[in-house]
C-alpha cells in the first residue's frame, strides 16, 4: 500500500496562494503554446548564442590558467570540482559592479549563488529569527520574495505603491504599527528601477528618504536590481551606491544580463557580523542548501565579464535598445487600441520589462484560461503579485522576449479579449 501524506500535515508555503503561481502560468503557457506570451518576463532570445558558451567558458579557463601560472591542474580542480562556498567569480563581480554601478565592494562581503532567487532566500532565512519577526515589501510585488519569505516562515507586510514606487510615508506607518503590535520589522524588499510587476523607479529623492527610514528605523533594506542597467546610464544609482552605512544588502543576477541558463546570481552582504560580513553567514546556509553555485556555470559568466571589461552595461547594449523599442511599441500599441476604451488605461515607464494595464473588469486567473483559450494571448493576473488569489482590474504585461511582430499579435488578440469581456451583458462586474 502506497503511504498517502496528508497536505495539510506538510509545510504551510505549500498550500498558500503562491505556491501555485508559478505552476500555474507555466501550465497555461504549456498547454496554449500557439498564444502570444504577454506574461512571460524573459530577456529577448533573439541574440543567444550557443557558441557563446564555449568561448566564454574557455575565456574564464585562460583568465585562471594566467592567474595560476599555468598551473592546468589547479585549473581543473577549481572548475571541475566542489567549488568555494562563496563563488569563485567573486572578485570580477566586484569589479563589475563598480565599473557598471559604481558600487566599491570588498569580493569577500559577496556570495555567489544560485540565481538571485537563492540570494534572496538566504538572505531571508539569516534575518528570520523568531515568530515576532516580519518582512516590509511593496504591494504588489515580485511572486518570488512572497514565496521566498513563506519558506522561512517570515510574514510580508504589505507597503503602498504610488506611480512612482514605494509610497515612503505609508512604509514609515508599517513599520511603527509593526513595532507597536509586538513585531520586529527585519528588512524591506524593495526593485527601485523597473519594479516588477509595475515598472515603476524611484527617484533620486526617494532613495536618499529610503535611506534615513531604514536608519531612522532600524531596518535593512533588501535592493533587487534585475532590470536596472537596461535603463538610462544617466539615471538615478543604486541605493547600494549610496548606502554609506552598510544598510542595504544588494541582490544581484546575471539572469537578464548574462544568461538565465546559467542560473548565477549574488548578494552583496557587507554588514558587519562576528568579526566577519553577513555574506560569510550567508555562506554557512548555502553550505547546507546548495554547497555550491556550479563552477562550470560562474564560469561562463566571469567569461562574458572579462571579454566586456567587466561592463554588462555595454555587453546589453544592443539588448537594451531592443527592450527601449518594445517598450515604445507596446504604449504605441496600447494607445492605438484602447485610447478611446472607457476603463482601459496603463502607466507608462521608462524602461525595464514590464507595465501595468488597467481592465473594465476584475481579471483572474479563470479570464486568463479563456483568454487563452479563445484569443490566444497570455497576460499574468496582478493577484499573484499580492500573493492573495484576489482577482483585480489590473493585469501585468511583459514585452522583453516579443518580436515586433508578436506585439502586434498579441496586442490585436489583447484588444479581441478586451472587446469580447466588455460586451459581454454577464462580464465580470456588471
Amino acid at each position: 500500500m502506497v503511504t498517502e501524506l496528508d497536505l495539510a500535515a506538510l509545510h504551510d508555503s505549500l498550500t498558500s496562494p503562491v505556491s501555485e503561481s508559478m505552476n500555474f502560468l507555466n501550465e497555461i503557457a504549456h498547454r496554449f503554446p500557439d498564444a502570444v506570451s504577454l506574461a512571460a518576463g524573459r530577456p529577448f532570445e533573439g541574440f543567444f548564442d550557443l557558441d557563446d558558451v564555449p568561448r566564454y567558458f574557455d575565456r574564464y579557463r585562460r583568465h585562471l590558467t594566467e592567474r595560476a601560472g599555468g598551473d592546468e591542474t589547479g585549473v581543473r580542480r577549481i572548475l571541475l570540482q566542489y567549488g568555494r562556498t562563496k563563488g569563485v567569480i567573486h572578485e570580477l563581480v566586484a569589479e563589475h559592479l563598480r565599473v557598471d554601478e559604481g558600487i566599491i565592494a570588498d569580493p569577500e562581503a559577496l556570495v555567489v549563488t544560485v540565481g538571485c532567487q537563492e540570494a534572496l532566500y538566504l538572505t531571508l532565512r539569516a534575518l528570520r529569527r523568531d515568530e515576532r519577526d516580519v518582512l516590509l515589501a511593496v504591494a504588489p510585488s515580485y511572486v518570488g520574495v512572497h514565496g521566498a519569505a513563506g519558506l522561512v516562515d517570515l510574514p510580508v507586510l504589505p507597503v503602498r505603491e504610488t506611480a512612482t514606487g514605494l509610497d515612503l510615508d505609508h512604509l514609515v506607518a508599517q513599520a511603527r504599527a509593526a513595532r507597536a503590535a509586538g513585531r520586529n520589522p527585519v528588512a524591506c524588499y524593495v526593485i527601485p528601477d523597473f519594479a516588477n510587476p509595475s515598472g515603476a523607479r524611484l527617484s533620486l529623492a526617494d532613495r536618499h528618504r529610503l535611506l534615513r527610514i531604514a536608519a531612522e528605523e532600524d531596518f535593512l533594506l533588501l535592493e533587487d536590481n534585475p532590470y536596472g542597467l537596461f535603463g538610462d546610464p544617466a539615471g538615478p544609482p543604486t541605493l547600494k551606491a549610496l548606502d554609506a552605512d552598510a544598510r542595504v544588502v544588494y541582490l544581484g543576477s546575471f539572469a537578464k544580463t548574462g544568461l538565465p541558463g546559467a542560473r548565477v546570481g549574488y548578494a552583496l552582504a557587507d554588514q558587519r557580523v562576528a568579526g566577519g560580513h553577513l555574506a560569510d553567514q550567508l555562506a554557512k546556509l548555502k553550505s547546507m542548501l546548495t554547497v555550491n553555485t556550479s563552477p562550470v556555470a560562474q564560469a561562463v559568466i566571469g567569461g562574458k565579464l572579462l571579454a566586456h571589461g567587466c561592463s554588462l552595461r555595454a555587453a546589453n547594449a544592443r539588448e537594451t535598445r531592443t527592450y527601449r523599442a518594445n517598450l515604445d511599441q507596446v504604449l504605441t500599441g496600447l494607445a492605438a487600441r484602447f485610447g478611446d476604451v472607457e476603463g482601459v488605461r496603463w502607466n507608462t515607464p521608462a524602461g525595464g520589462f514590464f507595465l501595468v494595464l488597467t481592465l473594465p473588469f476584475p481579471a483572474g486567473d479563470d479570464l486568463l484560461e479563456l483568454s487563452a483559450e479563445r484569443h490566444r494571448v497570455l497576460w499574468t493576473p496582478m493577484h499573484h503579485f499580492y500573493a492573495d488569489g484576489q482577482p483585480r482590474d489590473t493585469v501585468r504585461l511583459s514585452f522583453s522576449h516579443l518580436r515586433p511582430a508578436e506585439i502586434e499579435t498579441g496586442l490585436d488578440r489583447l484588444a479581441d479579449f478586451v472587446r469580447d469581456l466588455t460586451d459581454r451583458p454577464d462580464r465580470p462586474g456588471n
